[in-house]
């Protein structure tokens, strides 16, 4: 390896957020250096660190940073709700403020303390087909699957399904099955919702690119918001998923969602890991 490389004694964060799990890599002080092939060594949970996404911090012109994510498969996500919290969280704390804003594919996302928890507001829910994307003209609130799910673009696409008992769902299997249906020509994410009050869901997800995750932010902003639109809840409920549980608000500016965060080490990548990509 050469002594100028970028990659040379590579630090990271690992960080999660109900569990939803994370490398985040700061590179504001020079060029980006995530690709397709360090996305996918570290995010094999044997040979790697293993992550359900990673998130790199970079220098903004028009926000206080720029953020890209990226899948343990080496894809990118366009979205993720729990790892915006996450990163927010790290540099409100590194430059003292209290409020900051994030551009990433999604737009510029605003994010601020809510207590001892923070708040991230991820936009306006995208309702219209070719926005989701779905490959052809649909109502997005009925789509022609079986159980009728509902497709909501929240920077990345989801597949929203309501069930009765989510205890019977096989969340790997039925996920699997419609993550890459050709409705979706980006594939898609698939939320499980049994919703059990007009304040309150329990939810499960199936991540495109990763698979069961403990937690999706941007799922539950698409959950939610699916909920609202076939009358099943409120503009506000609380959400339970796997890891914890998250408050979402789908107001005029966007839907947002609040929950918890952790900073769990911080480390360095070895010379032998790094020649190996």
């Amino acid at each position: 390896m050469q002594q100028d490389s970028p990659l040379q004694d590579l630090a990271f964060r690992k960080m999660h957020g109900l569990g939803n799990d994370f490398i985040v890599i700061d590179s504001r002080h020079r060029a980006p250096v995530v690709s397709e092939a360090l996305a996918r060594a570290l995010g094999d949970r044997n040979r790697g660190v293993g992550f359900d996404q990673l998130a790199e911090i970079r220098s903004s012109d028009v926000a206080d940073i720029d953020l890209d994510f990226w899948n343990s498969d080496g894809s990118r996500a366009g979205a993720c709700g729990n790892a915006t919290r996450c990163v927010a969280q790290l540099i409100m704390d590194d430059l003292g403020l209290d409020t900051i804003s994030i551009r990433t594919a999604r737009g510029t996302l605003l994010a601020e303390r809510a207590g001892d928890q923070v708040a991230v507001n991820m936009g306006p829910p995208q309702l219209h087909w070719d926005e989701v994307p779905l490959s052809h003209r649909l109502e997005v609130d009925d789509l022609p699957l079986a159980g009728h799910p509902v497709a909501v673009g929240m920077g990345n696409p989801h597949c929203v399904f309501f069930v009765d008992d989510i205890n019977d769902v096989d969340v790997e299997a039925w996920g699997r099955s419609v993550e890459n249906d050709p409705l979706f020509p980006e594939a898609t994410n698939v939320e499980f919702a049994e919703v059990r009050s007009p304040g309150e869901i329990r939810m499960r997800v199936w991540e495109r690119g990763t698979g069961i995750t403990l937690a999706c932010g941007s799922g539950a902003c698409a959950t939610a918001v699916a909920a609202n639109l076939r009358g099943l809840s409120e503009k506000i409920v609380r959400m339970e998923v796997d890891g914890g549980w998250l408050l979402l608000d789908w107001r005029e500016d966007g839907v947002w969602m609040t929950g918890p965060t952790a900073h769990v080490f911080d480390a360095t990548l070895t010379a032998a890991f790094l020649e190996s990509l």
